[in-house]
């Protein structure tokens, strides 16, 4: 079995910088990749527009001229979110929309995941226009949908997590004042995500990683798999269902290919796990596997269109992105799998790193 699929665009991906950030978007260029949503969460953080402006952050501008110079000048497209902080002002967000082809911004709640100590409250936005100029503007505002600063059973519980709480207390507020805002439900994990998103405007979708198609928390407890720690958590298989439920349903209109894939040449520290699971150069082939456990024949052709849209089209859409030309396939044949060698050690993609050295589906270009 083969899919001939055009090839797609990576919206929730991180490069990194220095010396990992070549072997990084090379890993996507090898994944079929047209184009990456790169997250600002360096350090320190890609949180200012201009090299000439006087903030202690490190600018778009000069984010993108290291991805362009690190092979990423093969990328059809290239989306830079800006870091929002304590110091984004209506004012940025403006030199945002008047210098960017595909403006964004992202927002992490504080000390929420890898890179979030900048994060500042959800609700500060929607009160110091910040918000209010990203509408005006048709800006993407995108979201790590967590609550921060919450106690250990709010955080993850049987019946809650941060998740939870951000999807039925924080973002219905923010949709209400600003409804025709255009948000991006990053990486999202729950069914209560899930649910907002499916009752939310044309104008709100979200992205989805393969490990949270594939897996649930009792994946990442059974044997403490550290490869599978990352931030959001995996959830449960109420949880998981609704995913998988939403992205083989055919009329799919709101989910997209997103891998939140993250690298670490170390995941387990003396102080704790690194979160973030690396899967940027096997994406598809996951996604694949993925539907597939999830019910769907990818033998058939009407299936192939809704994995298709999935991968190819939602997202892009959603992005104002251009189809590429290009294509690559996919053959039902399994493939191996190996450390991805840099010159700041080796990175260990996600099956491997549960124990598999081959995965079900192969990627040519």
């Amino acid at each position: 079995m083969k899919l001939e699929l055009p090839y797609w665009y990576d919206l929730h991906t991180h490069l990194r910088q220095d010396e990992l950030l070549g072997p990084l978007v090379q890993a996507q260029l090898d994944s079929a990749c047209a184009g990456v949503l790169a997250m600002p969460n360096t350090k320190p953080p890609a949180a200012k527009i201009f090299k000439t402006d006087s903030l202690p952050y490190l600018s778009l501008e000069e984010y993108r001229e290291n991805i362009t110079a690190a092979g990423g000048d093969a990328l059809q497209a290239l989306i830079t979110p800006l870091y929002l902080t304590k110091d984004t002002s209506p004012r940025m967000i403006e030199e945002l929309a008047e210098t960017h082809q595909y403006p964004a911004c992202k927002y992490y709640p504080p000390h929420g995941t890898t890179g979030a100590d900048f994060g500042y409250p959800f609700e500060n936005f929607m009160e110091n226009g910040v918000f209010e100029a990203m509408q005006d503007r048709g800006i993407t505002l995108c979201i790590h949908g967590e609550q921060h600063s919450l106690k250990g059973a709010e955080y993850f519980d049987k019946n809650t997590s941060a998740e939870d709480v951000f999807y039925h207390q924080r973002l219905p507020k923010a949709l209400d004042k600003f409804p025709n805002l255009k948000i991006a439900c990053e990486h999202v994990t729950t069914k209560t995500a899930v649910d907002f998103v499916l009752g939310a405007p044309a104008h709100i979708k979200a992205s989805v990683t393969p490990q949270h198609l594939l897996y649930t928390v009792g994946d990442l407890l059974q044997g403490c798999k550290y490869h599978l720690y990352c931030l959001p958590l995996l959830k449960f298989e109420e949880d998981r269902a609704a995913i998988r439920k939403a992205l083989i349903d055919p009329a799919n209109t709101k989910f997209y290919a997103g891998t939140d894939s993250a690298p670490h040449t170390q995941k387990a520290t003396p102080c704790g796990c690194a979160a973030g699971c690396f899967t940027a150069h096997i994406a598809p082939q996951l996604y694949a596997q993925g539907f597939e456990e999830a019910g769907l024949d990818l033998s058939k052709p009407e299936n192939q269109k809704t994995f298709e849209n999935f991968l190819c089209h939602i997202g892009r859409e959603f992005y104002d992105l251009p189809l590429p030309e290009q294509t690559f396939t996919l053959e039902k044949t399994p493939s191996k799998i190996d450390l991805l060698q840099t010159p700041s050690g080796s990175l260990t993609p996600l099956p491997l790193g549960l124990g598999h050295s081959e995965i079900p589906w192969k990627l040519e270009l």
